[in-house]
C-alpha cells in the first residue's frame, strides 16, 4: 500500500513539473505581451479552470478564515511575480531568479519546522541539495556577477511573495482544494488589473496572447497538485519539491527552444535528482 507520504511526494512533483511548464508558457507570451497583460490573462483562465473542477466536484466555498487566507496567499504571490518582473527588467537575470527561487524555499522550511518539527537528517540533506540544484538550474549567464541593490532587494520581495503564497495557501481548511485557489487567483486578477490601471496599459482582449491562457490553466494545474499534495505530507516537503519547477521550464526551453543549457544548470538537475531521492524516503 502507498504510504500518504509518498503520495504527497508524487503531487508536489507533478506540481513542479506543470508549474515549470506554466512559466515556460507564460515566458513566451510575454515576449509578444506586457507582462502585467500576461499575468491578468493567466489568472483568468486559471479562474476559469477552477470554477469548472469545483462545480463538477460540488465543493462549498470556503469559511471567512480559509477565504482570508487564500486572498493573502494570492496577492503575495502576485505581488512576488509583480517584484520578479521589475527585477528582471533591470538586465539582472542571472542573479535575480536563484535569489528570488532560493528565499522562496527557505521560508516555508523554516515555518515548517517551527510548526511540525525538524525533519530527519537525511531530509534535511535533501533539502539542502534541492535549494542548491534551484540555484545553479536558475542562473544564467552573460549577466554581470555584481547584482545592482534594487534588483537584489526586488528579488528578496519577489521570494518572499512566492514563500507567503506557499505558506499561506496551505493554511486553508483541509478538503478544500479548488474554491480556495478561486479566492486566491481572484486576489491575482484584481491586482494585476490594478496594475494595469496604474502604469496606463490597456486591459487585455482575451485574443491578445492564447499563451498566456494556457500558462494560467497550467499555473492552476501546479497550485491544485501543491494543495493536494500538503494534505499528504509535511509542508516542507511538498514545497521543496514543488520548487524544482525551474528544472522543467529549462529542460522545455532545451527541447523545444533549443536553448542552450550550461553545465551548471546540468548539476543543479542532477542535485534536484539526488534530492528527491533523499526527501522521499520515509
Amino acid at each position: 500500500m502507498v504510504s500518504n507520504h509518498v503520495i504527497g511526494v508524487l503531487l508536489a512533483l507533478a506540481s513542479a513539473f506543470v508549474w515549470g511548464s506554466g512559466d515556460f508558457g507564460g515566458g513566451l507570451a510575454t515576449r509578444r505581451a506586457n507582462q502585467f497583460q500576461v499575468l491578468a490573462l493567466a489568472a483568468f483562465s486559471g479562474i476559469g479552470l477552477l470554477v469548472v473542477l469545483a462545480l463538477a466536484r460540488g465543493e462549498a466555498m470556503p469559511s471567512p478564515m480559509s477565504a482570508l487566507w487564500a486572498g493573502s496567499a494570492g496577492l503575495a504571490g502576485a505581488l512576488g511575480l509583480a517584484g520578479l518582473y521589475q527585477a528582471l527588467s533591470l538586465g539582472q537575470a542571472a542573479n535575480v531568479a536563484p535569489t528570488a527561487a532560493v528565499v522562496s524555499v527557505t521560508l516555508p522550511v523554516l515555518y515548517g519546522a517551527v510548526t511540525e518539527g525538524w525533519p530527519g537528517a537525511v531530509r534535511v540533506v535533501g533539502f539542502a541539495l534541492a535549494v542548491a540544484g534551484i540555484w545553479l538550474v536558475s542562473k544564467t549567464s552573460g549577466e554581470s556577477d555584481h547584482v545592482a541593490r534594487r534588483a537584489f532587494v526586488l528579488a528578496l520581495l519577489a521570494g518572499v511573495g512566492f514563500g507567503g503564497f506557499f505558506i499561506l495557501i496551505a493554511l486553508v481548511e483541509p478538503g478544500l482544494v479548488f474554491t480556495p485557489l478561486i479566492v486566491a487567483r481572484s486576489a491575482t486578477l484584481g491586482l494585476a488589473v490594478v496594475l494595469l490601471l496604474l502604469r496606463r496599459v490597456p486591459l487585455p482582449s482575451l485574443g491578445t496572447s492564447p499563451t498566456a491562457l494556457a500558462a494560467g490553466v497550467l499555473d492552476a494545474g501546479g497550485n491544485i497538485l501543491y494543495l493536494l499534495a500538503k494534505q499528504f505530507t509535511r509542508l516542507d516537503v511538498a514545497v521543496v519539491l514543488a520548487s524544482l519547477y525551474p528544472v522543467s521550464t529549462v529542460l522545455l526551453a532545451w527541447l523545444l527552444l533549443k536553448q542552450k543549457v550550461a553545465g551548471w544548470q546540468w548539476l543543479g538537475a542532477g542535485l534536484c535528482l539526488l534530492a528527491i531521492v533523499l526527501i522521499s524516503l520515509p
